[in-house]
């Protein structure tokens, strides 16, 4: 049945229901879909999210009754989104959807990229300012933003990165300049008002999904730009939880370099499956005293145990450079 003064499409009707289910039913839902099926109801969701009761009435006639004591509809529904897509996908991945679906007062989307591959992309930006190339890098995902950066000349990669994790809000001028580059090909779009861009979280997450060969060229030389940028990004790019993925052999020659205390610490803000996987490395002996003494310190604070975990990651990058631990992860670690 269609809504009053509104006709409803499949996608939008599919969109009032996600907003209707909690979130947990709605980021299983969201995990069975394609990333472009993703993007698309996510879009779709921002749209009906001013919908009046008596038109998600005529949408799912008796279902409201039931649903409609938890929806966030007529809201603000951003909250509501961004649980659910991180749910789902995981911080980065979310990130990456959201800004291509958040409306446009909040985001800026140079659609037309969708339509270039990396070489042409990189080919696009080759003469251009590395002010415009770090502009249209942050709007890609990170993996295509990966490849378009190796691409490009080696002497600029270190500097077009550091572009991208300083970047700020743009302005509609800036944008104008950066649709003309891209209406050069093909064709022209609409400008939104000033948004947020770039990041050390974006430039972190293009490095994760560059080669390793880039990585240690660009950062250091980075580095010596600006060191406080280029920490900042290092910082982003290992997280406590890539210490999951570290083999047994890895991992129990890092926890051999961890003092018992700030292991004890740093556990204490993982869930219980993580913790197994660290502890699963040591000794029967040294694993049940350190649950023995988490169990007796009771409730940490919560700024004890990130400095800890950020102790440990310290420890973890160190071995990393000094050849003792591979990290993996990353197409050329292994031979």
């Amino acid at each position: 049945m269609e809504a009053v003064g509104r006709n409803f499409t499949g996608v939008e009707r599919a969109a009032v229901l996600m907003m209707l289910v909690g979130e947990e039913e709605a980021a299983a839902i969201l995990q069975k879909l394609e990333p472009d099926e993703v993007r698309m109801l996510g879009k779709a969701m921002f749209a009906v999210a001013d919908v009046a009761e008596p038109q998600v009435a005529h949408v799912l006639d008796d279902f409201v009754s039931k649903a409609k004591d938890r929806t966030a509809i007529g809201f603000d529904p951003r909250p509501q989104i961004e649980t659910m897509m991180t749910r789902a996908l995981g911080p980065d991945k979310a990130d990456s959807v959201l800004a291509r679906i958040t409306p446009r007062e909040e985001v800026c989307t140079l659609d037309l990229l969708d339509w270039l591959d990396a070489s042409e992309i990189a080919a696009l930006v080759e003469d251009e300012h590395p002010q415009i190339a770090a502009v249209l890098i942050a709007n890609l995902d990170p993996a295509v933003a990966a490849e378009v950066l190796q691409l490009m000349p080696d002497a600029v990669q270190p500097d077009v990165l550091h572009r991208i994790a300083k970047l700020g809000p743009i302005q509609p001028d800036a944008i104008d300049m950066l649709r003309s580059v891209l209406s050069s090909r093909m064709g022209s779009a609409t400008a939104p008002a000033a948004v947020p861009l770039g990041g050390t979280r974006e430039a972190a997450a293009i490095m994760n999904n560059t080669r390793r060969a880039t990585e240690q060229r660009v950062m250091p030389r980075l580095a010596k730009m600006d060191k406080e940028t280029a920490r900042a990004i290092e910082e982003e790019m290992f997280v406590f939880d890539h210490l999951l993925a570290l083999d047994d052999k890895n991992m129990g020659t890092l926890l051999r370099s961890v003092e018992a205390d700030i292991l004890t610490l740093a556990l204490k803000g993982v869930d219980e499956t993580a913790r197994n996987r660290f502890l699963g490395c040591m000794s029967q002996r040294a694993a049940d005293g350190i649950r023995d003494e988490m169990e007796a310190r009771g409730p940490m604070r919560l700024s004890e145990v990130l400095e800890a975990q950020r102790a440990i990651l310290n420890i973890a990058r160190q071995l990393a450079k000094d050849g003792t631990i591979m990290m993996g992860g990353k197409d050329d670690d292994y031979v």
